[in-house]
């Protein structure tokens, strides 16, 4: 079973559109004119990082990503 990864949307004045990125997935990211459509790209996205890396034999990363406000909620 392939661990369930963190992602981040947020908008991009540079590129004027949501960006989609999955932390633990270097280079892994995606854009789209809505964040639905963003977030449907990078699902693309991370299924062929995923398989790519599961092809050439490499270790799936652990899905560690915790957003900060998250993060300091388990501090507590």
């Amino acid at each position: 079973m392939r661990p369930h990864y963190h992602i981040n949307i947020f908008w991009s004045d540079e590129d004027g559109e949501w960006i989609a990125d999955v932390p633990d997935l270097k280079s892994c990211c995606a854009g789209g004119a809505t964040p639905l459509e963003a977030a449907e790209q990078v699902t693309l996205a991370m299924d062929a990082w995923l398989e790519t890396a599961e092809e050439l034999g490499l270790p799936l990363p652990e899905a560690r990503y915790v957003p900060a406000i998250y993060a300091a909620r388990r501090a507590a």
